[in-house]
């Protein structure tokens, strides 16, 4: 359906009809984000522009958010700072950070200097920290709790405050000093005699990353011990966020990616001048042009 989608689309962009960006409109509308997303990176760029001004307004974030960093640059020029601002604030602190990352200085002030307070300070903490580290990959949507409190203290708590954070497998335990030192799995609170305490039931050892970690250390643990999220600890072993699966899928997407374009001699966005993308694509074009004659030789 996806690729029937992205077909319709590019049929409709090279005719002539008066009801073109409405037929555009009604086919993006039945796509997800993901879908759009892949449909503005496989499009050259001037028609990619015209798709993203069709896009609704209100599925522009999630959209941004999806596409890789030279796409996103791509159409930064189609969107003023006050549209952008709109966008961000819509996103996970994850999700506004990676797009900040790809911002010109002069834009990321103006962003910033917008933002509540709250927002602002915990934005720069996680702009402070390389973008391929545990620290860039960190989100600050934790739930924390004590470990000399009930869980009945604890389900009372989660009531309290509503729905919890997506991908949240586990709360994390802080001492008063906000020092990290436990998990507590939602299933043994489930499970569990509610007048025990945090203490009885929770992990004393997990495994938590420092902050300066390289995210390739973080997706390769996630990957051997099937993580769905977690701890991110600075220097002192306080807790100040957490990594989940949702974004360790995307660094390894990222590298394989890289990888591949890394092979091929491919570098830039697909639909690159052709001049420019040639020359790098003829030594890897060439090699497979002697590996088809040996292969109908053999």
């Amino acid at each position: 359906m996806e690729t029937y989608n992205q077909e319709k689309i590019f049929e409709i962009l090279s005719k002539k009809s008066e009801d073109k960006f409405g037929q555009i409109q009604r086919i993006l509308s039945k796509m997800d984000s993901h879908e759009i997303a892949h449909c503005l990176e496989s499009t050259p760029s001037e028609q990619r522009k015209v798709i993203w001004s069709i896009i609704d307004k209100s599925n522009e974030a999630e959209v941004l958010s999806e596409l890789g960093e030279e796409i996103q640059q791509d159409l930064f020029d189609e969107i003023s700072n006050e549209e952008l601002l709109d966008l961000v604030q819509n996103l996970e602190l994850d999700e506004m950070v990676d797009i900040l990352q790809n911002l010109p200085e002069q834009r990321i002030s103006f962003l910033l200097s917008k933002m509540s307070k709250i927002d602002r300070e915990r934005v720069e903490m996680v702009l402070e920290y390389p973008e391929d580290s545990a620290g860039g990959l960190l989100n600050n949507d934790i739930i924390s709790v004590q470990e000399d409190s009930t869980l009945n203290l604890v389900i009372e708590y989660l009531r309290s405050i509503g729905d919890i954070p997506e991908n949240t497998d586990k709360f994390f335990v802080v001492s008063k000093n906000n020092n990290f030192i436990g998990e507590l799995e939602i299933s043994k609170i489930i499970s569990s005699d509610p007048n025990l305490r945090v203490s009885d039931i929770m992990d004393k050892k997990p495994h938590s990353f420092k902050v300066n970690e390289s995210d390739k250390q973080v997706s390769k643990f996630f990957e051997q011990n099937d993580l769905i999220s977690a701890a991110v600890v600075n220097d002192k072993n306080e807790l100040i966020g957490r990594i989940t699966i949702d974004d360790v899928v995307d660094v390894i997407i990222e590298d394989a990616d890289q990888n591949f374009l890394s092979m091929a001699g491919i570098a830039e966005d697909t639909f690159s001048p052709p001049a420019r993308a040639a020359r790098r694509r003829i030594v890897w074009l060439g090699l497979n042009l002697i590996t088809a004659f040996v292969a109908a030789l053999a």
